[in-house]
């Protein structure tokens, strides 16, 4: 083979046929198509924005829009505060609202939960934060949840400063959300609650708004079980819809047990929630002590509705629920009166509802000793 000859290829096995990646064919993809509408979420924000700047007190610094919310505790006019932090939700409260409808409302709830247990630590509520999550993002739907928080925020005084929306589609169905709150408060070092409870001391209670935030697995069975719907005429008499009665929110005592404890007036206080008052007034009473109820304050109606309809035991009825008490909180028996006066001047209805005494030993745990009589509630 002399140089430059080209030898001719030898025929060899057939190449398979290469695939062509035609980009046009395929499906494109965003957020949107996965089911997560950025432009909605920032058409919540624009909607919201006024409603937190409503909220505003002194010491928020900032408003929506930044990574992190600023607070100035001396701004707010504390000299050696301490921060007391709380965290909670609505529970299945939330389905009531996302079947009928009220949304509200619920926001009222989501900041009473957590500010009602801010002041029974002696402290003043400062901001508050939100966590609202859905699979679908409405837009409607959600400021008006939002709007619920500010005035609930409005009303215990603390600065709406912040949150966080969530569209997880796949995580909630469609229409349902859920929602968690956070709040923070201070007080200033050596007025933190309970302090000097003591056997003789006086228990009141002030009313509650209904059934407020808790309980509403065991409610929700009951309704079912009676076969009625939420736009049903409540069954006891108040002449609205049950579903519209039932999501009456969760009172905010701030401003009136505040004021009671900056009088030197109060020694602790209890937030009744989840546990009733069996599970949440030993809470505040030192070892050694026993809080001794007279179950003779007025108890709404709805509670004599439950038991009957679902034939639940008094001593159920009153670990469940919170049965009309809201709220107790515990004053020097010389003070009972000045107590009463105070709280009623402030709008609150305030009932007696026993003594502090002392327990059989004085290691033993706290506890408290109510006789319930059969057929409690009526």
């Amino acid at each position: 083979m002399t140089s430059g000859e080209h030898v001719p290829a030898q025929p060899g096995p057939a190449s398979p046929a290469q695939p062509r990646h035609d980009s046009s064919a395929r499906p494109r993809h965003d957020y949107r198509a996965a089911g997560v509408d950025i432009d909605a979420g920032e058409a919540l924000v624009a909607a919201i924005a006024p409603l937190a700047r409503a909220t505003s007190r002194a010491g928020a610094l900032g408003g929506l829009g930044g990574f992190g919310a600023l607070f100035d505790p001396r701004a707010a006019g504390f000299q050696d505060p301490v921060l007391v932090a709380t965290t909670d939700g609505v529970g299945t409260k939330l389905k009531i609202a996302i079947e009928t409808g009220l949304h509200d409302q619920v926001g009222v709830d989501l900041v009473a939960m957590c500010v009602n247990d801010l002041i029974v630590q002696g402290a003043e509520p400062l901001f508050f934060l939100d966590y609202f999550a859905t699979g679908k993002l409405a837009v409607e739907q959600a400021r008006a949840v939002i709007a619920g928080i500010a005035a609930g925020c409005k009303e215990a005084g603390c600065a709406l400063v912040g949150g966080e929306t969530a569209e997880m589609p796949g995580m909630y169905a469609g229409g349902d959300y859920d929602l968690a709150g956070f709040a923070v408060g201070a007080a200033e070092r050596g007025t933190l609650l309970p302090r000097g409870v003591a056997p003789g001391d006086v228990l009141l209670g002030l009313a509650s708004s209904g059934v407020h935030s808790n309980g509403f697995s065991l409610v929700r069975h009951v309704v079912a079980s009676a076969g009625l719907g939420w736009d049903a005429p409540a069954p006891f008499g108040v002449g609205e819809p049950l579903g519209r009665v039932l999501m009456t929110p969760t009172r905010i005592y701030v401003r009136a047990v505040l004021a009671l404890h900056r009088a030197g007036l109060l020694k602790a206080a209890a937030h009744i929630t989840g546990g009733g008052l069996p599970g949440n007034l030993p809470r505040v009473l030192p070892e050694g002590t026993v809080a001794a109820l007279t179950p003779d304050w007025p108890v709404p109606d709805v509670f004599g509705w439950l038991a009957g309809a679902g034939r639940i035991a008094p001593e159920e009825m009153l670990r469940v629920f919170n049965c009309g008490i809201g709220m107790v909180l515990v004053v020097a028996a010389a003070d009972a009166d000045a107590a009463i006066a105070r709280l009623t001047e402030a709008g609150e209805t305030a009932f007696r509802l026993g003594t502090v005494e002392a327990a059989a030993t004085a290691d033993a745990a706290p506890a408290v000793r109510v006789d319930l009589p059969a057929g409690w509630p009526r």
